[in-house]
Parts: structure tokens; C-alpha cells; sequence
């Protein structure tokens, strides 16, 4: 029987492996992504470039980030939990280079407060009464902190702060909430939604494209 050398044993896995590497990089690693995104662009260019809504066409957003809206006459997102990327880190909503969330435990004293701090600000803001309940939506920030969508519930209780402010009718206000407010999908998944770029677009009048 003949021994082969072990240099020549060793080649033989080796030359092997790396070629099978080399194929699956080049296979999983290019022609797969380029593969599927000329696919995606080909089929859904909507989804494909970013979900982008452009108003005259000039692109105003994504209706898939958030955008951190604060004066009156503006519907409000969710808290947003992103921060700047120095060192150390500063508070900055929305930050789409920074996603992440507080990451704090559901008995966390910062939570806690935190939420009772928002909870107060929110019916001071909307001109609420002391025990109205407020959606939690509307008190903490999703684990993305990016996202654009409220529910109906917290979108009502801001309708009559932003008719206000308009001089338009709640009526309006409230058939804007509801026809831009998204249902559950295919009926079963998530919950009922509005995306607040979207409202407040309505809100404004402005004919969008995409």
C-alpha cells in the first residue's frame, strides 16, 4: 500500500474547500444579490427604492422611517429612542444612522418614569383630561425607533388639538385619520396603523407621487 505524503493529503482537502468557498462567494455573494435586485426593481421599483414619497417631485420622505414632527399643527409620531453616533451618545429622533432602542426592562425606573413623564405631556399637549387613556403607542418608542406608523386610537386623540389649530372641523380631520389609516394585513397580521407622514401630507393639501 501506498502512503501518499501529507503535503499531497492536505492539498487534496484544501484545493477543495477554498474552490467550493471561493464559488459560494461568488455565487451567495454577487450574482444572488445582483440576481434579486434587478428582480425587485423589475417587479416592485416602489418597494425596491426605499418606499420614497415625493411631493412635486421633490422627495420629502420614506414612508417607512419616521420623521420627528413636533409643532401643533402636525400630527406626532411615537417617541423615537435613536441617538447621534458620538461618544457619548446624544438624543436624536429618528435618526435612521442609529437605529435601536432604549433597551430597558419593563421594571426599569427610567421606563417607568419616563412613560409617566410622556403620559402627562401628551394629555397636556392634546388638552386631555387627568384619567384619559393614552395608547401606549403614544408614551414609548418602538425597538426600531424608526417607526413612521401610529395607531388610529392615538390619532384621534390629537385630531381635535390639529382641527384647532387649522380652523378646520374635527369631521375633516377625522375622515383624513380614517382614509389614511391602514388595516391589519391580508387581515390577520399587525395591527390597524396610519402612517403620520402620510396624514399630515393629506393634511397639507399635498398631491402625492411615488
Amino acid at each position: 500500500m501506498t502512503v501518499q505524503p501529507r503535503s499531497s493529503f492536505v492539498r487534496s482537502l484544501l484545493i477543495p474547500a477554498i474552490t467550493i468557498a471561493l464559488w459560494m462567494i461568488v455565487i451567495c455573494g454577487v450574482i444572488y444579490p445582483i440576481l434579486l435586485t434587478g428582480i425587485a426593481n423589475l417587479l416592485f421599483p416602489y418597494q425596491a427604492q426605499g418606499s420614497l414619497i415625493s411631493v412635486n417631485h421633490k422627495i420629502v420622505g420614506s414612508e417607512l422611517i419616521g420623521q420627528n414632527f413636533t409643532v401643533p399643527k402636525y400630527f406626532h409620531p411615537r417617541p423615537s429612542a435613536t441617538t447621534t453616533t458620538d461618544t457619548p451618545p446624544k438624543p436624536a429622533p429618528y435618526n435612521a444612522a442609529n437605529s435601536g432602542a432604549s433597551n430597558y426592562g419593563p421594571t426599569n425606573k427610567k421606563l417607568i418614569d419616563g412613560v409617566k413623564d410622556a403620559v402627562a405631556a401628551y394629555r397636556k399637549e392634546n388638552g386631555l383630561a387627568a384619567d384619559t387613556p393614552v395608547p401606549i403607542d403614544a408614551v414609548t418608542a418602538s425597538a426600531s425607533g424608526l417607526d413612521p406608523d401610529i395607531s388610529p386610537a392615538n390619532a384621534n386623540l390629537q385630531a381635535p388639538r390639529v382641527a384647532k389649530v387649522r380652523n378646520m372641523s374635527l369631521t375633516e380631520v377625522q375622515q383624513l385619520i380614517a382614509k389614511n389609516t391602514q388595516g391589519r394585513q391580508f387581515g390577520l397580521l399587525g395591527e390597524s396603523r396610519v402612517n403620520v407622514l402620510k396624514l399630515n401630507l393629506a393634511l397639507d393639501g399635498a398631491k402625492t407621487s411615488s
